[in-house]
């Protein structure tokens, strides 16, 4: 029995790992800040985790905080993913 739970156990912190893998950072530059509706238009390059390929497109962002880190016309380094369904920024940052 503590063999069995022992596996169980490390099966679970596996699959935590797993599900917690750091999303890839992208390059984008800020086209369009709409704080009224905590939007960000971005010309990016390809979002690996989404499968899509470069292009310019809206993003709800995760964090209205967010968008008082940048201003149109910045380079960027953002990540994002599906959220409720929505393509969302998660974290952003002017590119070094």
């Amino acid at each position: 029995m503590k063999k069995s739970l022992a596996a169980l156990g490390a099966l679970l912190f596996a699959a935590l790992a797993f599900a917690q893998t750091a999303l890839p950072p992208v390059e984008g530059e800020v086209r369009k800040i709409d704080t009224e509706a905590n939007k960000i238009t971005l010309r990016h390059g390809d979002i690996p985790n989404l499968e899509m390929t470069g292009m310019t497109m809206v993003f709800r962002v995760k964090d209205p905080a967010l968008l008082t880190q940048v201003k149109p016309g910045d380079k960027v380094q953002f990540t994002a993913d599906k959220v409720d369904g929505a393509l969302t920024v998660l974290s952003i940052a002017p590119a070094n």
